[in-house]
């Protein structure tokens, strides 16, 4: 079963890609066809390709790996923050701070002032501090809150990197190559789809589009973290059988009992030299929101 319907990319607007005259040629492969200057995404590809990224990041979340996720334009930011969340992944909405993924250690300094920062707001010390102080931390602290917020909780560097635009998202992607990072990426007509490891054809200026895509990437990362889950489980809960009383034989008298003869065991056995007997036990751009496409 397909982990996005046809008629859902359809609806989606999946497959409404720029005008004509902005595109990228690399793309020419991922184009269906033209209509008033618009080109038409191949939906078959799309769909083909987002199965081999859903699989990717249940990969990922079968080996309990993290997937960053990426989309600071506002038509995907929501759905970022949002999908992020509900697997339990790192992600940037606002804006991508040069070095997060180059530069980790001095990252990480930031994150731990966040943290810092979170506990003493929390506790109410920020409030004990004269007017300017207070005001001048509080504004430190939305700040970091804006931009490292998503990642506060990533304790190392990602897996892999989930982005929506391409063209937008130039430093994180750049970032990401040169680390040698896994890129997955709904990739528009206007994008160089060779910046991406898992491409995903596809409109990346629609709300419901990156949703869309946005949700089916996140659905594969919660397979996976479930099959971690249940594998866990049967590992370390399932109840292990009682084990059966044994009757132990003084050593030289088990070879006068007849088989099946129950031993008289002394009310003290001997503390050495006893034998168990064992029973068989085994164990919208709105220019082309409203386009109808002839399939």
């Amino acid at each position: 079963m397909a982990v996005v319907s046809m008629r859902e990319l359809l609806e989606a607007g999946v497959h409404f890609g720029h005008q004509t005259r902005r595109w990228n040629p690399k793309m020419r492969r991922f184009i269906f066809t033209e209509r008033g200057g618009i080109y038409i995404i191949d939906l078959t590809q799309t769909q083909e390709l987002l199965e081999e990224a859903h699989d990717f990041a249940r990969n990922i979340g079968e080996r309990n790996g993290t997937v960053l996720f990426v989309g600071t334009k506002k038509q995907a930011q929501d759905a970022v923050e949002q999908e992020a969340k509900r697997v339990g992944m790192p992600y940037v909405n606002h804006r991508w701070l040069g070095g997060l993924l180059t530069n980790w250690r001095t990252m990480s300094d930031r994150i731990e002032r966040l943290h810092e920062l979170r506990r003493l707001n929390e506790e109410g010390q920020l409030a004990l501090l004269p007017a300017k102080e207070r005001i001048a931390m509080m504004g430190e602290l939305e700040k970091l809150e804006q931009n490292l917020g998503g990642v506060a909780d990533l304790r190392r560097q990602p897996d892999a990197i989930f982005i929506i635009d391409l063209r937008k998202e130039q430093l994180a992607v750049r970032e990401a190559r040169r680390l040698g990072m896994p890129v997955i990426a709904l990739v528009d007509t206007n994008c160089d789809p060779d910046e991406a490891d898992y491409v995903i054809p596809g409109n990346d200026d629609a709300i419901r589009a990156c949703n869309l895509i946005t949700r089916a990437l996140a659905d594969g990362i919660a397979a996976g973290q479930q099959k971690v889950g249940a594998g866990d489980f049967r590992a370390n809960g399932a109840v292990k059988p009682a084990e059966e009383e044994v009757a132990t034989v003084p050593e030289g008298d088990y070879e006068l009992l007849s088989p099946g003869e129950t031993p008289d065991v002394p009310a003290d056995p001997l503390p050495t030299g006893t034998v168990e007997l064992e029973e068989g036990g085994v164990e919208t751009k709105k220019s082309r929101a409203g386009m109808e496409v002839d399939q």
